[in-house]
């Protein structure tokens, strides 16, 4: 009788949660909001949540939500940046238990970047919300694949929530190379991709992308889509995705800022504006200057404490429908010493190189060092593109841009 009721007052929730929302459906909102479409799903069943902050309803978190309806939520998995989204990038978080929920937390951003068995062994239903940024080299699509690939396995049920991609309205960049696969790139995708993450889903899985072991044909992927969305919208993330990702102008920024990552310069990490200050100290003839800082979420960033010049992106019109390689190429050939502008791996390798692995490929590297223009550059990317941008059509589960 009690749970009768608390599933009572559960829907008694949702139903006033779909009222609040009803006079904003004219918004776009993520998949999370069509409440009506999954927790009966998930009603009596030990849910398995792959989250992090950026899971909202508005002010409400997707957990809260979904405890409040009587949702048993047996564990939460996390990703790079952790729960909270303040770990660094790169830093390794460890399984806990949330202190507000009491729920047990694993992370997939540490020892293992998927569940294994034993995490899915109390788990009846797996689901899947996070916001992405659109970007190949963001972490959370290949955080994505692994959970898909668990799911398949051992043969769990997966729901993904969609959300906008806020870089959703163009396609651009090399596509990449399977030798320079790996966490920040793992898939023949271009740098700028052009899907939500539940078209994606829906893509790793029709493209036999994953690894399975499991040829279950009954294993089901159910994406529960946006309102009011298409590829030609402009998304505005309410909540900031990463830690040094605090604004859309950063995130516009970042497909092609992102690239300075693999260089010696500062790509603004440790300042009020990463990923839109750029420089080195060694730069020239640049009047700005910034200082990066050990701060929350980049407690060790590139070329602390020391003054950098370069280039300020914080208040410059980010560019609407192409990574500015032209301003890459600017800032390597304003650098001084050409030869060292990559960061050097211990290998020296075309995939060992970290910007090799953000671009998808080695060729980037050698046209930009042989001082090949952005038409030349472009064009080399052409063919790859044209052939993503047909596969890509077939999952697509709002109005494209073109």
């Amino acid at each position: 009788m009690k749970k009768y009721i608390q599933f009572l007052v559960g829907i008694m929730f949702l139903i006033l949660v779909n009222t609040a929302f009803s006079q904003e459906r004219k918004k776009i909102l993520p998949g999370a909001f069509q409440t009506e479409q999954y927790v009966p799903f998930l009603a009596k069943k030990r849910v398995g949540i792959f989250t992090n902050h950026t899971a909202m309803l508005g002010k409400i978190h997707l957990i809260d939500t979904l405890l409040k309806s009587g949702i048993t939520i047996e564990k939460i998995f996390t990703p790079e940046h952790g729960l909270r989204g303040t770990a660094d990038a790169g830093e390794a978080t460890k399984d806990a238990v949330d202190p507000i929920t009491g729920i047990k937390v694993v992370s997939l951003y540490g020892s293992k970047y998927g569940p294994d068995e034993k995490d899915l062994q109390d788990i009846d239903i797996l689901v899947f919300d996070i916001q992405d940024v659109g970007t190949r080299f963001y972490t959370y699509i290949s955080s994505l694949q692994y959970f898909i690939e668990a799911a398949q396995q051992n043969n769990k049920p997966l729901i993904v929530l969609d959300r906008p991609n806020p870089n959703g309205f163009y396609i651009d960049g090399p596509v990449l190379e399977k030798p320079f696969s790996s966490f920040i790139g793992k898939q023949p995708i271009p740098i700028v991709y052009g899907m939500t993450i539940g078209e994606y889903a829906k893509m790793l899985v029709g493209e036999k992308w994953i690894k399975t072991t499991n040829d279950n044909n009954n294993w089901q992927l159910t994406v529960i889509p946006c309102l009011n969305y298409d590829h030609n919208s402009k998304y505005v993330l309410e909540v900031a995705p990463s830690p040094n990702l605090k604004t859309m102008n950063a995130i516009y920024w970042y497909a092609t800022t992102c690239l300075v990552e693999g260089t010696v310069m500062s790509e603004g990490r440790g300042t009020d504006n990463p990923f839109s200050y750029i420089g080195h100290p060694s730069i020239a003839n640049k009047g700005f200057t910034f200082t990066p800082i050990s701060r929350p979420g980049a407690t060790d960033p590139k070329l602390k404490n020391q003054v950098c010049y370069g280039w300020d992106l914080s208040s410059t019109a980010p560019p609407t429908n192409k990574i500015n390689l032209a301003l890459f190429i600017e800032m390597f050939d304003s650098f001084p010493d050409r030869e060292n502008f990559f960061i050097q791996p211990k290998i020296d390798e075309p995939t060992k190189y970290y910007f090799n692995k953000l671009a998808g490929n080695s060729e980037l590297m050698t046209q930009i060092k042989e001082g090949k223009s952005e038409k030349q550059i472009r064009k080399s990317w052409a063919k790859g593109i044209t052939k993503f941008k047909k596969i890509r059509k077939n999952y697509l589960l709002y109005s494209d841009f073109e």
